[in-house]
This record gives structure tokens, sequence and C-alpha cells, in this order.
């Protein structure tokens, strides 16, 4: 049985020191223990930026879901460097689309059966086109993409069922921070042994309607001037007025570390 990985508290936030390898494996232990055991909640994993960091700072209840989330992988690099700075030091990134397609290689190899839930109309069907080319074994049991408003009742019954009849063991939930890990956290009773996986923009960047940045940028925490180039009406207020905020949290975080690590280590 694999333990699910320890937390490091970032500004009041929970983030997991883990690895692809390991959240892959976690995800195959849910999977089987969903055939024997139908009564278990869903779990559900939130793909942590600093975007997500901070609006917990200013929204309790999204606060309450990154930390109740079975695993919350650090998905920029300053919460990498953070999690080096208090200890972590071979901590890596786990980046929501290289996660996404980490389980779904490890899904058609096994035969677990995944559901899409987001992304536009006509953006699906380039999505599960594109992941059937690269993954020809992958069961793609379902997919919806919900209006940009709040679902009727009608529409959030037919969601769950929906769900529910495709017998998804992974549930890729693609509609952007905070309304992912809110969506999750409203339906972890909704889908017994289910795994939900908040995975933000990665549909439109495997669909080929985004580009990505480039590794060089992802690895020297520039990706943010890359997304902010390509999308500057939709993302400017995330990179310019919210996310900046961060540095000096950690920075405070950090000194408390410091200042009171000789105590720790006196006992």
């Amino acid at each position: 049985m694999r333990a699910i990985p320890e937390k490091q508290i970032v500004t009041g936030v929970g983030i997991s020191k883990t690895s692809y390898q390991e959240v892959v494996a976690i995800c195959q232990q849910w999977s089987e223990e969903r055939k024997t055991n139908s009564g278990l909640n869903a779990h559900y994993i939130c793909v942590t930026s600093v975007h997500g960091v901070m609006m917990a700072q200013d929204d309790r209840e999204m606060a309450k879901i990154l930390n109740e989330a079975d695993i919350a992988t650090p998905d920029g690099m300053p919460l990498v460097w953070a999690l080096r700075s208090f200890g972590a030091r071979e901590q890596q990134r786990v980046y929501g689309p290289t996660l996404m397609l980490e389980i779904c290689r490890n899904a058609a190899q096994t035969g677990q059966r995944i559901f899409l839930y987001g992304g536009r109309e006509e953006t699906l069907p380039l999505l599960i086109q594109r992941l059937r080319e690269r993954f020809p074994e992958l069961t793609i049991a379902g997919s919806y993409s919900p209006p940009f408003r709040a679902l009727t009742e009608e529409e959030e019954e037919y969601v769950q069922r929906l769900i529910r009849s495709a017998d998804a063991d992974i549930i890729f939930v693609g509609i952007s921070t905070p309304k992912q890990e809110k969506w999750m956290y409203a339906h972890r009773s909704c889908f017994p042994g289910a795994t939900m996986i908040g995975v933000g923009a990665a549909f439109d960047f495997h669909a080929g309607r985004t580009r990505q940045a480039p590794s060089w940028m992802q690895r020297n925490g520039l990706e943010w001037l890359f997304r902010l180039a390509v999308e500057p009406a939709r993302l400017w207020k995330r990179y310019l007025l919210v996310t900046p905020r961060f540095l000096p949290l950690w920075a405070l975080q950090k000194i408390r570390h410091v200042r009171t690590a000789p105590s720790r280590s006196r006992f």
C-alpha cells in the first residue's frame, strides 16, 4: 500500500512533495481499490500553481479545498523553489499537462478508463483524436463540455449520470482555477472510488489550440511571461496583480523558518 505523499505548507497551503511517477502509481492503486470497494468517496488531485495558492489567501473555501486534496502537486517553478527552500532539495515540477500524458500512458497499458470534463465543444474532439493517436490503447470512456455558466439542476443530474455510466477510473477536469477545484470538491461523493484531477489548460494544449511555453522558459520560471504574451486580455490580472504577492509571503515564511530552525534542532 503506497502512502499519500507528505505535504509542506507554503504560505498557508499544503503542497505535496511528490513526482510524476509517484502520482501515476497512486492513481493506479486507487483504480484497483475502486474495483473492490464501491463505497469509497472519489479522490481528487489539485495541480497547484502560485495563482491557486494566492487565491487561497483570499478565499477560505479555496484554501480548504487545496489543503484537503489527496495530492496538491507543485505545478509551477516558484512552488518548486519554495519546497526546495524548506528542505525538499530534490523536488521537481509536477506539471498538469505532462501529468495528464503520463497518467494516460499508464492507463493505456493497464486498462484504466478516463473521462474528460471541460474544454470547449470544438476542443474535445481534437483532444480525443490526439490522445488516441498518441495512446491507441487508451480507453476514453466519455467526455462533456460544460457551458460557461452554472449548470441547471437537470444538466447537473445528466452529467453525474453520464460520468457514472462511463465507469471512469480517472476524471480529468479542465475548467480552470478555481472552478475545477471547487467542482471536484463538490463532486467527491458523486463518483465512488474515481480519481478526479484538475489539469487546467492541458485540454487546450494537447488539442493544439493553445501553444505551450518553450521548455527553457518552463525550467526557468518564465512560463507566465509566455502565457501573458499569448493571452494578455485573459491573463494580465493573474500575472501582474495576483501572483506577484507570492514572493513577499514566501520570503516572510522563509525568514520565520530560518529563525525557528535552531530551536527545532534541539529536540
